[in-house]
């Protein structure tokens, strides 16, 4: 279908949808958006791999604006973040073309579908009391999801966001603000790479962002309207659903 009849509208119900979620979730989408451009829309594996990448960007922040002035972003967390993601993003996006994408894909899948399986069966953790999150902490979940994220072209934000939860012990909306934010600036360098080695379809980008930015506001604005609890069993219910279907996708010759 890629470039027939109705391949635009095509697009833009996927970034409607995919917006919403990533709103709602904190996520940039791209886990969910390969897959379907590629087995639905049939478009070649390594743009349907780093094309929804440059759409997360205005997506997250458009989800992120929703956040503003609540209290519920952990600066600290975002810095680390930052700091120790921005370069293995970028070591890992260079790796992409040398190391096997399918296996990855079916570790990342399966460690989001066991995250989520998780919050779901034990609900949130306890929370650290106050105290900060240890550096050390911050400083492997932003180096191990930056490196995977780069290698696999996505943001990273379905996997910070029940790490967060799960290894940090913040709030779930603390969680998902900060992931919003992470994943939106790791997706910079993932993106600049990808685009240098000529992997992206702007097509592809303008007709996703269009739909997906309105969207993903929709999204956030409901994640904030939920209670935490609600929130948190949602939240794990669809990265259980998410990791399954990469884990189905990987496996069924893609």
């Amino acid at each position: 279908m890629s470039g027939g009849h109705g391949y635009i509208e095509a697009l833009l119900g996927v970034g409607t949808l995919v917006g919403f979620l990533s709103g709602l979730l904190g996520k940039g989408g791209s886990a969910v958006t390969t897959p379907i451009l590629q087995v639905f829309l049939h478009v070649p594996d390594y743009l349907a791999l780093a094309s929804p990448l440059p759409s997360a960007l205005p997506t997250l922040l458009a989800a992120a604006w929703a956040y503003r002035g609540r209290g519920l972003v952990d600066d600290r967390v975002v810095r680390l973040c930052a700091l120790w993601g921005f370069p293995a993003t970028i070591a890992g996006s260079f790796l992409s073309a040398r190391v096997s994408g399918p296996a990855l894909m079916v570790m990342s899948a399966l460690l989001i579908a066991g995250l989520g399986v998780s919050l779901v069966i034990e609900g949130e953790p306890p929370q650290g009391g106050g105290a900060p999150p240890a550096t050390w902490k911050v400083a492997a979940i932003a180096i191990f999801v930056g490196g995977l994220s780069g290698l696999l072209a996505n943001s990273g934000g379905v996997l910070f966001g029940p790490l967060f939860i799960s290894v940090l012990r913040l709030p779930t909306k603390t969680a998902i603000a900060c992931s919003m934010i992470v994943a939106a600036i790791l997706a910079v360098p993932g993106l600049a790479v990808h685009v240098y080695l000529g992997h992206v379809d702007w097509t592809i980008v303008v007709a996703l962002s269009v739909a997906a930015i309105p969207s993903s506001y929709l999204g956030a604005r409901l994640a904030l309207r939920m209670r935490d609890k609600s929130l948190l069993r949602v939240y794990g219910i669809l990265l259980s659903l998410f990791g399954l279907y990469d884990v189905w996708f990987s496996l069924r010759g893609h």
